[in-house]
């Protein structure tokens, strides 16, 4: 804190809460000016503010970042708008959400970036960043993407989506070569489509409808040789690479053998695959369960949890996938839609696993905040409480106890597996920049104070 910082009144000060970084957690005061940290330190260092927020109580976080959210607009606006997807988001204590490119049209080219861009802008309450999909056909257009915002690249190795479909490997090396070149990492959901392809038509063939086919056409090697074939094509073009989802414990020896030699891989995995199996379909309803790749049999989520923990999967995400509840309900399991909402989910669900002892605050915040910041290029900028950085800031107590429901949830495509789950901590402010976007479990954000994130290439 500077001199005239400490005679001037600054807009806020967060005082008498918990603050919580991967490393330590300290009784200290936040003091926020123009949307940044300027001081941290004791309630009595701190300049005078023009508003200030008793936190006593609370423990004060990073405002969590998710790098793996649907928006579904445009052309999916039925399921979830820019509106609804960051007032859950801003409610459950996401501050910066990056949304996938499936939509309609798909975010392929400069124009459908432009398009996408206009919309979040008008609505977004939190910060976002905008995923290109990598096509076969739209190489050319991935430097002019970079340039005109895209926060990082999706590749689908994994499809069944006539609009983002599965490129061939050729165009997936030369798409590697690219982004190596402009130093953005690529996110991928790791799955062999041709073997999705064969599974899924034979499957349907035999006429097969229920659930389990579903299990049986996304089998763990699909994912097991997409992780492995990312990593090579990785290590040949000098890429980053980031894998979606992770769902299967088989996967977790080539992840660590790829780390092991260097490649430049991170990995997230999602609170259904730590927390569900395929055993919650007796709540459900089986085909209720569908998700790409899949929630798996119990014995799987055990080893997702170590790695996790120990690093080897390095960010919790969402894969915020929101779908009507008429969309997930129905009997025969091509037609169920897959994917479920998160955003607004995570981190009561995190934090009850806190409460529980199965991870720290600090542990939290590294794979909730940090970890995803240093990955994307936003460190330190977000996912930090330091002087400099946005002050994207979550107050959270633990003593709040709550259930999860579907009608307590701000997505429109609400229909959550975690229906009646007891929570055990809970965010109750949520700031993005200094402004309060969500309180009490109430979104209050204006839309458009969302802003487009900057992200570093080096």
């Amino acid at each position: 804190m500077t001199e005239t910082e400490g005679r001037r009144p600054v807009d806020l000060v967060i005082s008498g809460g918990l603050v919580v970084s991967p490393e330590t957690t300290i009784a200290a005061a936040i003091a926020v000016d123009h949307g940044r940290i300027v001081a941290i330190g004791t309630a009595d260092a701190m300049p005078p503010a023009r508003e200030t927020i008793d936190a006593s109580g609370l423990h004060v976080l990073p405002g969590a970042i998710d790098v793996h959210v649907h928006v579904r607009e445009p052309g999916f606006s039925h399921k979830e708008t820019w509106t609804s997807a960051t007032q859950a988001a801003a409610v459950g204590g996401v501050t910066t959400v990056f949304d996938m490119p499936n939509t309609n049209p798909p975010t392929a080219s400069v124009a459908a970036l432009a398009q996408k861009h206009a919309i979040a802008a008008r609505q977004a309450i939190v910060d976002y960043g905008l995923y290109g999909l990598i096509g076969e056909h739209n190489l050319d257009q991935l430097g002019d993407m970079a340039a005109a915002g895209a926060a990082s690249f999706k590749l689908y190795m994994g499809s069944e989506n006539p609009l983002v479909p599965c490129p061939p490997d050729g165009a997936i090396v030369e798409a590697f070569e690219i982004l190596a070149r402009l130093s953005i990492r690529c996110t991928v959901h790791a799955e062999n489509t041709p073997l999705l392809t064969w599974r899924g038509e034979r499957l349907r063939a035999a006429g097969r409808t229920d659930a389990a086919a579903h299990l049986e056409q996304h089998i763990d090697l699909a994912a097991v040789e997409a992780v492995s074939r990312t990593a090579v094509f990785a290590a040949w073009t000098g890429a980053k690479v980031h894998i979606a989802h992770e769902s299967t414990r088989h996967s977790l020896p080539h992840i660590r053998f790829a780390k092991a030699r260097g490649v430049d891989l991170t990995v997230e995995t999602c609170p259904h695959y730590l927390l569900l199996s395929t055993e919650d379909g007796a709540r459900l309803g089986d085909t209720f369960m569908r998700v790409k790749p899949p929630v798996r049999e119990p014995g799987h989520a055990g080893p997702l949890w170590e790695a996790l923990l120990d690093g080897t999967i390095d960010i919790l995400s969402t894969d915020h996938a929101p779908h009507l509840r008429s969309e997930k309900t129905r009997e025969v399991i091509w037609d169920c839609a897959p994917g479920f909402p998160g955003v607004e989910t995570s981190m009561p669900l995190m934090l009850t696993e806190v409460s529980r002892g199965r991870l720290t605050l600090g542990r939290y915040v590294g794979m909730a905040c940090e970890a995803p910041a240093r990955a994307f290029g936003l460190w330190p900028r977000k996912g930090t409480l330091a002087i400099g950085a946005d002050a994207d800031i979550v107050l959270v107590d633990m003593a709040r106890s709550g259930r999860i429901t579907a009608d307590g949830l701000h997505s429109i495509g609400n229909a959550t597996p975690f229906e009646g789950f007891a929570v055990q901590g809970m965010p109750v402010r949520t700031l993005v920049r200094g402004r309060t976007v969500a309180l009490d479990g109430r979104p209050v954000g204006s839309p458009g104070w969302g802003r487009p994130v900057s992200v570093s290439r080096s």
